[in-house]
């Protein structure tokens, strides 16, 4: 374990596993159906790759960059659109692809985002889920695991653009971000 770290709260085999479980899920439910894949960079990177890899319906694989975070560990609640779509999500089914939903804030403008620009649905994966957080009335419609208010790190998820490479996912010690 990193020495960065208090607690290991999902280890790989975890992640893996659950992994496997969302994505038959989302197999079943995008049986028959063309659908875009929709990365959010860069926490969800890891994430997305594993997933998609599992997914054997057909889809497109796009990304986005969205940030409200900044270099703190604390959202600003201001988001802003670093990459755009490359594809054109119009009369798609679009799958988003997030390593957490913490606040809401950056996936409620980005589902509202994809959906303006004509996407017929948009659901949303997320690994991780911090529903103490919400401050935007938004629940992912596919969910690994649900966590406590707690700073994590790993597997896509950094502080600072650290931690992102670990393997697993676990609580960052405070005297780190404090």
């Amino acid at each position: 374990m990193d020495k960065d770290i208090s607690k290991i709260i999902a280890s790989e085999d975890e992640i893996r596993e659950k992994v496997k479980e969302l994505a038959e899920k989302i197999n079943s439910d995008y049986k028959g159906k063309k659908m875009t894949v929709v990365g959010i960079l860069k926490g969800g990177v890891i994430f997305f790759a594993d997933l998609v890899r599992k997914i054997d319906t057909e889809c497109q694989m796009d990304f986005m960059a969205a940030s409200s975070y900044g270099s703190s560990a604390f959202s600003s609640g201001e988001i802003i659109i670093k990459k755009d779509l490359s594809l054109d999500v119009t009369g798609k089914d679009v799958l988003i692809v997030e390593d957490i939903l913490d606040t809401g804030n950056t996936l409620y403008l980005l589902k509202d985002y994809i959906l303006k620009k004509g996407a017929a649905s948009v659901k949303i994966c997320t690994l991780f889920e911090k529903p103490s957080r919400h401050i935007k009335p938004i629940k992912a419609d596919y969910t690994g695991f649900i966590v406590d208010d707690l700073f994590i790190v790993g597997y896509g998820l950094d502080y600072d653009e650290k931690y992102r490479n670990l393997p697993y996912v676990g609580v960052l010690k405070p005297e780190i971000y404090s």
